[in-house]
């Protein structure tokens, strides 16, 4: 099982006793939350209960090829949780391999076999949120290729800017997540787009685990197009055909401090999604120290802790 499905579903067996009394919100101040999924066990009122009880407010929410009838249960789940879901996330279906190897063939919009299903996919979610009332839509484009002139390079952007006009139809803003990429071919990219609606979400730890940068740098890069983060930690590779290890925060290559101040130099007020790619017991308490690791950086940078 991939380490994100693992994660997804593992939180499921939280328990009630994380509930925490959570500060009134700050609009000024970023907001904290962890990704799940539509698809873990007991859909999504588990998913945003466990959102509730790690004691957030906000979440990226997995919903595999969202069908249609997820509509009613999402909305009951964050109106009951009072969650909001900052994005719906999907994949599309296919064979998706997480190296360096196997990825470029295999991984987001850039393969031609699976391009078109995936497209699909994407506008199914698209639809869904918006009949959710979710403001973005977010995926892994795979690995666009850095040299322009590359025939694949055309198509992935015509791929994206397919995906994007529709959700921009649907009201809402199209997330690319780092990692694949280099942050200057995601700007080329996302310039070369022209779209308005086109945005990151950063992945801090994904730019190291494929040793495709560092997110401190990749803020000088993209950061007026960042639109979300992904909170989490890792080290860079050393295997030249597999992924660096992602380890809890604090202890891997990204350096929060800088990246908390480069945000609030940014006037970053949108969501920080933490992300824990393991599951048991060891992944909630990760996620709590993962949690109070960053109201303290906030805190620290913001003047006021966030929820």
């Amino acid at each position: 099982m991939h380490p994100r499905r693992a994660f997804l579903s593992s939180l499921a067996a939280l328990p009630s006793a994380l509930i925490a009394n959570a500060p009134a919100a700050d609009k000024k101040l970023p907001r904290l939350g962890v990704v799940v999924s539509a698809e873990m066990p007991g859909g999504p009122d588990q998913a945003l209960s466990t959102v509730h009880q790690f004691g957030f407010t906000t979440c990226q929410l997995g919903v595999g090829m969202s069908p249609p009838e997820l509509e009613k249960p999402i909305r009951d789940a964050a109106a009951k949780y009072q969650v909001q879901i900052t994005a719906l996330m999907t994949l599309g279906p296919g064979r998706t391999v997480w190296n360096l190897r196997e990825g470029p063939e295999t991984i987001g919009l850039v393969p031609r076999a699976t391009r078109a299903a995936r497209i699909h996919a994407l506008k199914r979610a698209s639809d869904l949120a918006k009949a959710c009332n979710v403001p973005a839509v977010h995926t892994h484009c795979g690995f666009i290729p850095e040299d322009p002139k590359n025939p694949l390079y055309g198509e992935v952007l015509a791929a994206m800017s397919e995906v994007a006009k529709h959700c921009d139809a649907n009201g809402q803003t199209f997330l690319c997540e780092t990692g694949q990429e280099t942050p200057i071919t995601l700007l080329r990219a996302i310039r070369d787009l022209a779209l308005t609606n086109v945005a990151v979400n950063l992945d801090l730890a994904n730019l190291i685990l494929y040793g495709k940068g560092e997110p401190v740098g990749a803020l000088d890069v993209l950061g007026k197009h960042v639109r979300g983060i992904h909170a989490k930690d890792g080290l860079y590779p050393t295997d030249p055909y597999g992924l660096g290890e992602e380890v809890p925060m604090g202890q891997g290559k990204v350096w929060f401090a800088e990246i908390i101040h480069k945000l609030r130099q940014l006037s970053y007020t949108g969501p920080i999604t933490i992300e824990r790619e393991i599951s048991g017991p060891q992944q909630q308490s990760d996620i709590r120290q993962s949690a109070g690791y960053l109201r303290d950086l906030i805190r620290r940078e913001y003047g006021a802790s966030p929820l």
